[in-house]
């Protein structure tokens, strides 16, 4: 399909109330991904639905105007400089292309396509597109949806079809309840030609980026609860410096948490503000390129749950040629585990997996971007969206 031709696509999601590194990256892999698939793409946001936002340096000033300017240096780098939009609907002002190319984009749409749910847009903004869901949040979603969340249950109901991340919701052995309702698995898309593999350092450490602990959360699925934490597994897996020899850094928010830094520390981690290395989505990409590979935990409610989730940010490792070592989800159902991306659920198979990522690392880099080309590609992992569409 010609870039004239193919079905225009809006994707609505979280970047001028967010301009962080992996949400930026994240918006992206979709723009870039269908426009590579030949869509005619656009992006769009409000703050109708959700105006919450956390833009780096605009504390107390105009937060949107600050996170429109980074949103826009950062697609005007993409090459999408005029295929974006965001309407600030308090003080009803818009940005980017503005209201009559935005409105005449939704018109047009033949798939809208909206990542998490943070975006309200009525059908009769978008009258012709058939319209997906996409679940970033596996098991909280769901969690919210079978306890009744009335907000939730609208929102969702105005698509037409239901996407996840967690890739084995509705199998056997999955905790995720379904809540009623068709969720079809999807994976995040990577663009590979965005993280082209850097020779690699051996003195460079094993590193992720994430959050440490959220408040609020907590889900209860039959009767138990779960939690969005990542701190619940980390805290298992304390003495992996010591274990492995190795060095490993940590991007995590625990700056609220001194005691869990100072047991961090005490432990051999190397502990770093992440929110210093995700205002800039140029650096953080540097940040995950430089590294010697990625090890991290999951959160709780994926791990016991076994959603099949996978980390987008994970799969950016794997396309930069850095080896994954993460927790198990159950996504190795439907990812190959063993040369580039390893599984653990256990302490001792945690340290096991970074032996065998340092003893054949030559090998491990070449299998980690192999992995992500076969598995994250955008003709693979968008497939299933553009199948829905007219």
């Amino acid at each position: 399909m010609s870039l004239t031709t193919g079905p225009q696509v809006v994707v609505a999601g979280y970047l001028v109330r967010c301009p962080l590194g992996g949400f930026a990256w994240q918006v992206a892999h979709f723009l870039l991904g269908l426009r590579a698939l030949g869509c005619r793409v656009f992006f769009y946001e409000d703050s109708a639905y959700d105006a919450k936002a956390f833009v780096p340096g605009a504390e107390g000033g105009d937060v949107y105007t600050r996170g429109a300017a980074a949103a826009e240096r950062f697609l005007l780098a993409r090459g999408l400089a005029d295929r974006w939009a965001f309407h600030d609907a308090a003080a009803d002002r818009w940005f980017g292309s503005g209201r009559d190319m935005a409105r005449a984009a939704l018109a047009d749409a033949d798939l809208f396509i909206n990542l998490g749910g943070v975006n309200r847009v009525p059908r009769a903004a978008r009258p012709r597109a058939v319209s997906a869901y996409v679940d970033l949040d596996p098991g909280v979603t769901q969690a919210r949806l079978a306890a009744g969340d009335p907000v939730l249950d609208a929102l969702v109901g105005e698509h037409d079809c239901l996407f996840s991340f967690g890739e084995r919701i509705g199998r056997s052995g999955c905790g995720v309840p379904t809540a009623g309702r068709t969720w079809r698995p999807l994976r995040q898309p990577v663009v590979p030609e965005l993280w082209e593999p850097l020779p690699s350092d051996a003195a460079a450490p094993f590193t992720t980026i994430g959050t440490w602990d959220v408040d609020g959360r907590d889900v209860t699925v039959g009767g138990e609860t779960f939690t969005w934490r990542k701190r619940v597994e980390w805290m298992r897996i304390l003495d992996l410096p010591r274990r492995t020899g190795m060095p490993f850094r940590l991007a995590m928010n625990v700056a609220h948490h001194p005691e869990d830094r100072r047991r961090l520390e005490a432990h051999g981690w190397d502990v770093v503000d992440p929110i210093a290395l995700s205002a800039d989505p140029a650096r953080y990409r540097a940040f995950i390129r430089t590294s010697r590979g990625e090890f991290t935990t999951a959160k709780d409610v994926n791990v016991r749950l076994q959603s099949g989730w996978f980390s987008d940010r994970a799969a950016c490792y794997l396309a930069a040629g850095r080896p994954v070592v993460t927790q198990d989800t159950g996504f190795g159902e439907r990812i190959p585990t063993g040369h580039g991306l390893h599984a653990f659920r256990t302490p001792e198979e945690a340290a096991e997996a970074i032996a065998r990522v340092v003893d054949d690392y030559a090998r491990e880099v070449v299998a980690a971007r192999e992995l992500a080309t076969a598995c994250f590609a955008p003709e693979r992992t968008l497939a299933p969206l553009l199948a829905v569409a007219r």
